[in-house]
């Protein structure tokens, strides 16, 4: 079974094809990033990420059917990203999904998007097996599930205001760095010397596995403030303190769920899964709980159309999704253990 994966969520057009059922798992997929368009405005603008999708799809299907060998009749469903995530992007993949499934007279899989991060990591080498905790990290979730099968997801914790990788790009705009600012906040924290300034630990010992990172940013906030104008080792200094103190919370909380459920596997995913000092810690930290870590590979941390298509395939072979194409509504607000 071959399925196409679409994903325009946010600022990445994604589009690739996946073979379940022995037709070679991921067969190709391409991308690309808005990121060189909206760093212009410092942040995601929304009407501009939904032309520019527009644009892109019919390029991207034809890349990945180049790279695949396969042809349009060859596809046996289609699968994209329904939400959550900008109304207006995902509009634009959710109306091409249906558009070239009816012409084909397939099934379409609306995926949501976490979901597919979610399985992300099954697409590695060595992957996990059910069940397992798994650790949503990005821009605008911090969760932690535990996973049981494709469709069976409860909810264990998540954050009460500022997700982590929200949390990471205020806390660089404060810094003065440019736009994504997480990978631009963790590269200045490589320079900065750990232990140099203290920050608070959001929740850490709150009982709960839920997480807040808006007092955190605040603290910044308070100790840019004081210093006035920085330096370049001040501001090393502070991304570094930062991101020491969001990387505790993160793997603490992490493997308390883990004891928590008594499983022994962790999944990471999401783009701040792609942090090198969070991937530190929570292996070496892991290693002496004995509890085994999954990421996906560094190119599926951020949005891509492999995760929707293999959330697709795996929806279909579960026989949890699948409809006849036409109708669609897409939901940018969706929790996910409604999917």
């Amino acid at each position: 079974m071959l399925v196409l994966g679409i994903e325009s969520s946010c600022d990445e057009t994604g589009v690739a094809l996946y073979g379940s059922d022995g037709d070679g798992g991921l067969l190709a997929h391409a991308l690309y990033s808005q990121v060189r368009m909206h760093a212009e405005y410092g942040g995601v603008v929304p009407e501009l990420a939904s032309r520019d999708h527009i644009g892109r799809l019919v390029p991207l299907l034809r890349q990945v059917l180049a790279a695949s060998g396969r042809s349009l009749t060859a596809i046996d469903a289609v699968a994209y990203t329904q939400g959550p995530g900008l109304a207006g992007a995902l509009l634009v993949g959710a109306a091409f999904a249906e558009a070239l499934a009816t012409a084909l007279a397939l099934p379409t899989v609306p995926v949501h998007h976490l979901e597919g991060h979610l399985l992300s990591p099954l697409l590695s080498a060595r992957p996990p097996r059910f069940p397992f905790v798994a650790l949503l990290i990005s821009g605008g979730h911090s969760q932690l599930m535990r996973v049981t099968g494709v469709g069976e997801y409860a909810l264990l914790g998540e954050t009460l205001d500022d997700a982590a990788g929200e949390a990471f790009d205020k806390t660089a705009k404060l810094l003065g760095l440019g736009y994504p600012g997480g990978p631009a906040l963790a590269a200045l924290a490589d320079s900065g010397r750990p232990g140099r300034v203290k920050l608070p630990r959001p929740m850490l010992r709150s009982g709960d596995l839920d997480f807040s990172f808006s007092g955190l940013k605040t603290a910044v906030l308070t100790r840019v403030r004081e210093l006035g104008t920085l330096d370049d080792e001040q501001r090393a200094d502070i991304a570094c303190g930062f991101q020491e103190a969001i990387v505790e919370v993160l793997v603490s909380k992490a493997l308390r769920a883990v004891k928590a459920t008594g499983l022994q596997q962790l999944v990471v995913a999401g783009g701040v899964g792609a942090n090198r000092e969070l991937r530190r810690q929570l292996d070496a930290r892991a290693a002496r709980a004995r509890i085994d870590v999954f990421y996906p590979e560094l190119e599926f941390c951020t949005d891509n159309g492999a995760m929707i298509a293999l959330a697709g395939a795996l929806r279909l072979q579960a026989g949890v999704a699948g409809k006849e194409p036409g109708a669609f509504a897409v939901r940018p607000r969706w929790p996910l253990t409604d999917a």
